[in-house]
């Protein structure tokens, strides 16, 4: 199981510091993608370039010296206790209007040193040269990443691959075990029930949140609760078709947000604490996850790919993952 947070930055709700809480109860290391302009101040927002738009500009604004001083003290902490700092890039664009998904691979890579030299000169930045630093080298802790409205992941991927990334979780997959794409790990977000509907969604606070209350963020005050619920639900059962089916690991993904009252992050906290606890499972970073998918046999994570979603192997798990004997060898016995 993968739980991870888009933005990552504490603010006045605090909701990271509320969820390293929650992973220690429950003994859940998780991934955190940090917006790089979340430790920049605006009166140095000129420092960042975007991609195909002016210096200076960003769709989800930039921080105030506060606000930075927070946010490092929810990633030290984080960091320190086990958890993964990935990315979520800087500014935010969607659409077609200069969004991620028309930049090309160059464009890439200069909003990832930027993500990386806003981590690494904060202190500098924000004129906090007193406070302690980050504990990690961002430039060897950064490994992986979610692209702004899951947009622009072709060409992502392949700077990340030239720029020795480990994985990517920006598509969208099935609840089956995962596969490289040039030479990252694909731990996408997945299609996951919608309880009471006769579609799925993706695993992610967001796409349950446009499903119930399109076009707003605070809806039916009287709906919520139920929206929570149907959230919590379907993640569930996610869950339990693959303990009890084809074992694939789970992705989950989420905001810092109060969206409809905050019933997201009720439905998140509640599912961490139904799987979490149960037995054989382990909630992990991404990258304790690319680390133990690299470890495997290779044949072993090609033959489970084989399994569809919910899928148990139908003769049981040792004879699915014992070696077959070779060609010739029962008659090499006679």
């Amino acid at each position: 199981m993968v739980f991870s947070w888009d933005g990552a930055g504490e603010d006045s709700q605090k909701l990271f510091s509320h969820f390293r809480a929650v992973g220690k109860k429950y003994d859940a290391k998780m991934t955190y993608f940090l917006s790089g302009v979340y430790l920049l101040p605006e009166d140095k927002k000129e420092l960042y370039d975007p991609p195909q738009h002016s210096a200076g500009h960003s769709d989800i604004g930039f921080n105030d010296v506060e606000g930075i001083r927070a946010t490092v003290r929810e990633l030290r902490g984080a960091w320190q206790e086990g958890n993964e700092i990935g990315t979520h890039f800087n500014g935010h664009f969607c659409g077609p209007d200069g969004g991620v998904g028309t930049w090309s691979v160059e464009e890439w890579k200069s909003e990832i040193n930027q993500a990386k030299s806003f981590v690494k000169n904060w202190k500098t930045n924000a004129g906090l040269r007193a406070e302690q630093p980050l504990p990690f080298d961002y430039d060897k802790e950064l490994v992986g990443a979610r692209t702004p409205c899951l947009e622009g992941r072709k060409n992502f991927v392949e700077a990340a691959s030239q720029m020795g990334f480990r994985y990517d979780t920006s598509g969208v997959n099935d609840q089956i075990w995962p596969k490289k794409d040039l030479g990252l790990w694909d731990l996408s977000m997945q299609l996951v029930p919608v309880p009471g509907r006769a579609f799925q969604t993706l695993s992610m606070d967001y796409n349950f949140l446009v499903n119930q209350s399109p076009g707003t963020t605070q809806g039916d005050p009287s709906q919520r609760e139920y929206w929570g619920d149907q959230m919590r639900d379907g993640l569930v059962q996610a869950f339990d078709r693959s303990y009890k089916g084809n074992r694939a690991p789970l992705i989950i993904g989420n905001h810092f947000e109060s969206w409809n009252g905050g019933v997201y992050m009720r439905a998140v906290e509640e599912t961490i604490a139904t799987v979490c606890v149960q037995k054989d499972v382990k909630c992990v970073s991404f990258r304790q996850l690319a680390d133990w998918l690299d470890a495997q046999d290779p044949e072993v994570i090609a033959k489970m790919r084989t399994l569809k979603v919910g899928e148990a192997p139908q003769g049981g798990w040792h004879t699915f993952l014992s070696a077959q004997p070779p060609a010739g060898a029962a008659g090499a016995r006679r």
